[in-house]
């Protein structure tokens, strides 16, 4: 009978296979005699494709080998998004130390002459964030939140409101804008204040270029451990209220950036400052193993409907095989447990540290999920173009439903426009994708049924930062490979075939703000 899972016209089950050596002459050798492995590590993911989308893409697009089972490797992220700071306290005055209550008003004009202190709410080295509904692990006073960019003759913008009220919340009603004189980035004494603790901060002396009549300036926006509270009745974090990051759209209110610098004619070259863009982490590699038995006798015996036994049951197990890393990949969870290594899946590693939103299909809106796309999208770290969307059944449909509401119901003209709407589908890499047009960018949905039954809705995954690493080094490859004539010493006389299916790889994430889990 004929074998319909073959690869390049040779069969997987038949013992004829390409040489890999030369890559053209096929061989006639007997697998089972030559008890020599085949890797297939290029090939299974093509087995059921629409089964394991997310094992596909990595096999196409993240894989990268490793030669070291607990692997470790560098993150990157660019400095000069990052060039803000939340004012912690303000004096009218040049002195050293500012401590105004953040209800304060100041009236700044130009020339006026005033000395802040900033923080910052990510890590300066690294430049490691807080991410959307995770915790705060960067605030005002903790350690690496101490600005290091500011240097003299920058021009910096600070935002203010017009009452306390609208600077706890964030409402701008205008901003002024300042030329830095000096810096001092010592750590400073306590003060009979908590909140002009100078701790991990920048002290800024600025002259006023551009001032304001009245301004209430937005003070201690990350403060102690606390979090962000849009209310007008606590600060921008405030324990009190929720324990998760708001967005990064929220907090630009708060943010003081550098705007530009100016210099007089003749002088000569500024300061500068040095950032630290790298942090490392890592990641470790899991053994699956797959076998495949059945005594000679039974494989020597045609049966009805599909005759040859045994290239049916390897067929089912190098796709059960598949199975297993899908899953894995998408739930597992990195640990050592008596010396057995897992890896790292897609759901905890996003749960804990990346963006999280909350899905149900019955109540969200078209204007609540694009919230959700422009926090997790914001391109001073992240962008669609790399990013697939791996979603359940029910939301998958729900994404078909919302992006064709207005083909469907309403009478499209020249006049009318969908922001939101299906641009096309279309296979990669023989997975079927659907192209949601949105005003973040091209969504690009894939239907995974794995994630059916379970509380995850929905998994953004920047592929970019997302890598499949299997084990390879001195001339062993341990991605997907075929072990045929497998037996245990003491059972080597059995009259059978053993054969098994080894997988040893593990998964490299990035960047958490690059990915996004709706639950």
């Amino acid at each position: 009978m004929a074998d319909s899972n073959t690869i390049g016209g040779n069969s997987l089950y038949s013992g004829q296979g390409r040489n890999a050596l030369t890559g053209s002459t096929a061989s006639t050798y007997n697998t089972g005699a030559l008890r020599r492995k085949y890797n297939f590590g290029n090939y299974v993911s093509e087995l059921a494709l629409s089964q394991d989308p997310f094992f596909r893409f990595l096999s196409m697009v993240s894989k990268k080998a490793t030669d070291d089972p607990t692997f470790k490797f560098t993150e990157k992220r660019s400095s000069y998004t990052k060039r803000y700071a939340y004012m912690s306290d303000f004096s009218t005055a040049a002195i050293s130390i500012p401590a105004t209550d953040p209800s304060t008003t100041g009236t700044p004009a130009a020339g006026n002459v005033y000395t802040f202190s900033f923080f910052t709410d990510y890590n300066n080295d690294g430049n490691m964030q807080n991410i959307y509904g995770q915790a705060v692990d960067y605030y005002e006073g903790a350690e690496g939140t101490q600005p290091k960019f500011f240097i003299p003759g920058q021009i910096i913008k600070i935002p203010h409101g017009s009452t306390a009220a609208n600077a706890d919340a964030g409402t701008v009603s205008g901003y002024s804008l300042w030329k830095v004189n000096s810096v001092d980035l010592d750590t400073l004494p306590e003060s009979s204040s908590a909140a002009a603790t100078g701790v991990n901060k920048a002290v800024v002396n600025a002259t006023c270029v551009k001032g304001s009549g009245s301004a209430v300036f937005f003070t201690n926006a990350v403060a102690s451990s606390d979090i962000t509270d849009d209310s007008a009745a606590g600060l921008a974090y405030d324990a009190t209220v929720t324990t998760t990051t708001k967005s990064s759209e929220f907090m630009e209110s708060f943010k003081c950036y550098v705007v530009g610098s100016a210099h007089g004619v003749g002088t000569g070259y500024p300061e500068t400052w040095a950032d630290q863009p790298y942090s490392t982490n890592y990641g470790q590699t899991q053994i699956f193993k797959t076998s495949a038995v059945m005594n000679n006798t039974d494989r020597a015996t045609v049966l009805k409907y599909e005759g040859n036994e045994w290239a049916r049951i390897w067929k089912e197990k190098l796709i059960e095989h598949k199975w297993d890393i899908e899953n894995a990949l998408l739930f597992g969870s990195q640990a050592t447990t008596s010396g057995v290594n897992t890896t790292e899946g897609a759901v905890n590693f996003i749960s804990t540290y990346g963006n999280s939103f909350s899905l149900n299909t019955a109540t969200k809106t078209q204007d609540s999920f694009l919230d959700d796309l422009s926090a997790m999208l914001d391109p001073r770290y992240n962008n669609a173009g790399s990013t697939v969307f791996f979603c359940s059944t029910a939301v998958y449909n729900w994404l078909h439903k919302l992006s064709g509401y207005f083909a469907n119901n309403i009478e499209i003209s020249p006049n009318y426009r969908a922001d939101f709407s299906i641009a096309g589908k279309k296979k990669v890499f023989g997975i079927d994708i659907t192209t949601i047009s949105t005003v973040y960018g091209d969504m690009n949905v894939a239907r995974n049924v794995h994630l059916d039954g379970t509380n995850v809705k929905m998994l953004g995954i920047n592929m970019k930062y997302a890598a499949y690493r299997p084990l390879v080094g001195n001339g062993i490859n341990r991605d997907t490979s075929v072990y045929v004539g497998v037996q245990t010493l003491e059972n080597s006389g059995v009259d059978r075939r053993v054969d098994q299916i080894l997988t040893e790889a593990g998964m490299e994430w990035c960047c958490p703000e690059t990915h996004a889990l709706w639950t």
